[in-house]
């Protein structure tokens, strides 16, 4: 029962990872297949596994509140660039 959680849990990880790009959401959610990939690792007994996944999760968080708090600036008047199709050269 473990090994098919931990392959779910992988591709859902994997998936979100691939998406990144578009949006802070799926950032939070490579966030979250982190932090399950890392309860995989520690049920299955290979805690350095489950610790390296703990921190890339934390890692994945700061990013999605960066994100977050760009968008925010981007609101009140700060300028952000957007990564894209509609991005002209020299912006």
């Amino acid at each position: 029962m473990l090994t098919p959680f931990g392959v779910a849990i992988l591709i859902f990880m994997m998936l979100m990872y691939a998406l990144e790009r578009r949006g802070p959401r799926f950032v939070l959610a490579f966030a979250c297949g982190c932090a399950l990939a890392s309860v995989y690792g520690l049920l299955a007994g290979t805690w350095p596994f489950g610790l390296v996944e703990l921190i890339w999760s934390g890692i994945a968080v700061r990013r999605y509140a960066r994100l977050c708090s760009e968008r925010d600036g981007s609101r009140s008047g700060v300028r952000v660039v957007q990564r894209g199709k509609n991005r002209q050269a020299g912006v």
